[in-house]
């Protein structure tokens, strides 16, 4: 109905400070090799630590409640946003950025913080999936978007939440779901 799920425990406080712990291992090889916190990407092709978190059997069994048996892990990407970051995610569809047809896809969120609006947690405008493909705009420098898209008019799509997850949670949406952050 809404096209998202969120809040949905994973990992316990232990767990999740492991993998917050090898995350700040990799974000300072990443920034060391004059990478961004923004470039940890396909990690699961060269990690093997990433790769089974890809194929953990909690999160794998919440994709398979959504989707199916025959599921495929599509991509990785830690997104990192430092203290008093500047960058925004302007709203859009991830299916924009993915050449799948028909678009059947769920992106999973997974929390190694805390996340809510005062640290700048995602949004998601609940419903939006429902209208399909919408139209965007190629971002403008001045909005320092992350992603080269921006969605239009997203208000009249549906309703903004925002997404506070607990470290150790997820949230799954829709590849069709408007969704942003703010810097």
């Amino acid at each position: 109905r809404d096209g998202y799920i969120k809040g949905l425990r994973i990992f316990d406080a232990h767990e999740i400070a492991e993998h917050r712990c090898y995350f700040d291992s990799l974000l300072a090889d990443v920034m060391s090799a004059g990478g961004s916190s923004y470039s940890i990407s396909s990690a699961h092709l060269k990690s093997g630590k990433v790769y089974d978190l890809m194929k953990h059997p909690c999160i794998v069994s919440c994709v398979q409640d959504l989707l199916g048996e025959q599921i495929v892990g599509l991509a990785s990407q830690f997104f990192c946003k430092l203290p008093h970051d500047s960058v925004t995610v302007s709203w859009h569809q991830d299916a924009g950025y993915w050449p799948i047809t028909p678009s059947k896809t769920v992106t999973i969120w997974l929390a190694v913080d805390d996340a809510d609006a005062e640290n700048s947690c995602m949004r998601f405008m609940a419903g939006s999936h429902l209208h399909g493909h919408l139209p965007h705009r190629m971002s403008r420098e001045v909005e320092n978007n992350l992603f080269n898209l921006t969605a239009l008019d997203v208000e009249r799509y549906g309703t903004c939440v925002d997404v506070d997850l607990k470290a150790g949670e997820i949230s799954m949406h829709s590849d069709l779901l408007l969704h942003s952050s703010d810097a």
